[in-house]
């Protein structure tokens, strides 16, 4: 296989179709993308963008429809055989091997220039020459496992380019990057473009697809909604093509007057699945009437600083304080009865359970409570009551209180959760990426609910890997990197620049 840059002029998807059981995921769409040019493919979670492009790379294979690249009509059996046509793409989660050197990675199953003897020097010498032409900057001698998210994505470019590519996916490239990493990725897809590739764009962050994109089309539903040119066009024009009616994308943020102390974490630390150090030390206080943002990039101890204040992981060392009281060694189900409320990173494993209905997972709390409970036995008729009064009130879409939950989609979903935890009153909210894989509609209601929650004086730990929300929601913002709270900033002093810096364990000055 050479790693000579070919050259795709013009892509075309034409009427593509693809069905899985009980999931039409893309319904005619047409899509077309040409060298030189950025192409962002728009949509919520489950709109389609991923299966589109994965039929583009070989991964699937369409029911209907026909890919030309240049004008000639092409069947594309694989990722090898997209490769081989000039086609890469850089997935959310890399694929890489920790234990190799970057050029090892980059050469991984490509065939040597010299037989059977390795040439890594040459390998090592075109990534520089690639790294100096698009500003992707590492060392090739340096094993995967000792670089940071930026540069093992890069590493990903890096291979792509090195076998040739001309069109390249990128699958919602920032997902896990610091803003300044991000703006670094921009900077060297403008420079592939003016080189002449073609770069399609997969993400549902509307800020990003108005920076980077030179046009835009935007899928709902498995459905091509419309393509755009970039000139002229708006956040809140594309938030309405992905939903389907006008969305709120900014709320009034009103200063108010904070109370007593109801969080606090002591000195916290513990550990992850692996018995690793998750949390380091961690000193955090959360007032009454507050939103405390906790901002990171993924895996830096947000789920553990979650699970050790809900009950659900020990401490290694230090305390956590229910409105003044230790309540370190308390079971899960008496912090909830003290006024601690709870949304889950992983709705779906920690949320709920799945097999019981809508109704019955609504009083999964207070199942041993009366009126739920009489004594030993369920007052159904009081299930069923609360079930229907908190599915009008939370605009829970279900087709009756009776239904299977995991039938919900992901937004109703986490609807439901909120409506369990919220409609408790709590003291306390912990509320861990809350709005995770769903939709725009769900996630302007479930900021709607958490700033109502903050104005009737909760105190709500918003972790969160979206800045964009932290910022639109937090009144103060701490940073944690590798289990350690690096700076805790108030929001009028808070920039993304600032707070990506202390997302990449840069502490500042003082």
């Amino acid at each position: 296989m050479s790693n000579e840059r070919r050259k795709i002029n013009s892509l075309e998807m034409i009427k593509i179709t693809k069905r899985f059981p009980g999931v039409l995921a893309n319904d005619q769409v047409t899509f077309d993308v040409k060298g030189g040019e950025i192409h962002a493919l728009l949509g919520e979670n489950g709109a389609g963008k991923s299966t589109l492009m994965r039929q583009l790379y070989g991964l699937y294979h369409p029911d209907a429809g026909e890919i030309r690249i240049d004008g000639q009509a092409v069947t594309i059996q694989s990722p090898t055989d997209a490769i081989a046509r000039g086609i890469g793409m850089i997935h959310q989660h890399f694929m890489l091997v920790d234990e190799l050197t970057v050029a090892e990675n980059v050469a991984l199953g490509m065939p040597s220039s010299r037989g059977p003897v390795l040439d890594l020097d040459r390998v090592e010498a075109r990534i520089q020459a690639l790294s100096q032409a698009y500003g992707l900057h590492v060392n090739p001698k340096a094993p995967v496992w000792t670089l940071a998210v930026g540069e093992r994505q890069r590493v990903e470019i890096i291979k792509a380019l090195y076998r040739g590519a001309a069109l390249l996916i990128l699958d919602e490239p920032t997902a896990v990057l610091t803003p300044q990493e991000a703006d670094d990725l921009f900077v060297t897809l403008k420079q592939m473009k003016e080189d002449g590739h073609a770069l399609i764009f997969i993400s549902h962050k509307l800020r990003e697809v108005v920076a980077i994109s030179d046009r835009i089309s935007v899928l709902r539903g498995g459905r091509l909604v419309d393509t755009v040119p970039n000139q002229g066009v708006t956040r809140a024009m594309l938030a309405r093509m992905m939903v389907g009616r006008d969305v709120l994308l900014e709320r009034a943020h009103k200063a108010l007057e904070t109370g007593v102390v109801r969080l606090a974490l002591r000195g916290v630390s513990a550990l992850n699945v692996t018995g690793q150090a998750a949390l380091r030390n961690v000193t955090l206080e959360v007032h009454a009437g507050e939103i405390l943002g906790v901002a990171g990039v993924s895996g830096n101890g947000q789920r553990e600083l979650a699970e050790v204040i809900a009950g659900l992981r020990p401490l290694a060392g230090g305390s956590v304080e229910l409105d003044g009281r230790n309540v370190s060694a308390w079971p899960p189900g008496k912090r909830t009865d003290a006024g601690l409320a709870y949304i889950p990173e992983e709705r779906m494993h920690d949320g709920i359970v799945q097999e019981f209905s809508v109704a019955q997972n609504l009083v999964l709390q207070d199942y041993d409570h009366p009126p739920i409970s009489r004594g030993l036995f369920l007052n159904f008729n009081a299930i069923a009551a609360r079930g229907r009064e908190l599915v009008s009130a939370f605009n829970i879409r279900t087709p009756s209180i009776d239904t299977p939950t995991r039938s919900l989609s992901g937004g109703n979903i986490q609807k439901l959760i909120l409506a369990r935890e919220l409609s408790r009153n709590p003291k306390v909210l912990v509320a861990a990426q809350p709005t995770r894989g769903v939709d725009i509609g769900a996630t302007e209601y479930i900021h709607q609910r958490l700033l109502e929650q903050r104005a009737q004086g909760a105190a709500t730990l918003l972790i969160s890997e979206d800045l964009d929300e932290i910022l639109a929601l937090a009144d103060r913002i701490a940073v944690i990197y590798e289990g350690r709270i690096m700076d805790i900033v108030p929001r009028k002093q808070a920039t993304a620049e600032r707070l990506g810096l202390l997302m990449a364990g840069v502490a500042e000055k003082e």
